[in-house]
């Protein structure tokens, strides 16, 4: 039997050349289970921690002064008497259109 053309041994050619077929044949295992796992794991939206900024992450909605503040009047963070001085001083910058 003719083996490489030695010895029966390939050589540190052919170790060489099996290293990196070996790592090569790794890596597209790994590459592959991760797109995977990125297909199955959903679009990326402003819920998702590991939403960058591409083209599907939804700008955020923005909120009124005055709706923002009545959500910390409800919630208790600002008492009754802050409530009504900081919506007249935003009524007085801000007219309502």
């Amino acid at each position: 039997m003719m083996y490489w053309y030695g010895d029966g041994h390939p050589g540190a050619w052919g170790y060489t050349a099996m290293i990196i077929g070996m790592l090569l044949f790794w890596a597209v295992i790994v590459g592959v289970g991760i797109l995977i796992a990125r297909a199955l794991a959903g679009p990326r939206t402003a819920h998702n921690p590991g939403a960058g900024a591409g083209p599907t992450a939804l700008p955020a909605p923005r909120r009124n002064p005055e709706q923002i503040l009545a959500e910390r009047f409800a919630a208790g963070e600002i008492d009754e008497h802050e409530y009504a001085t900081r919506l007249a001083v935003l009524r007085d910058r801000h007219p309502s259109s």
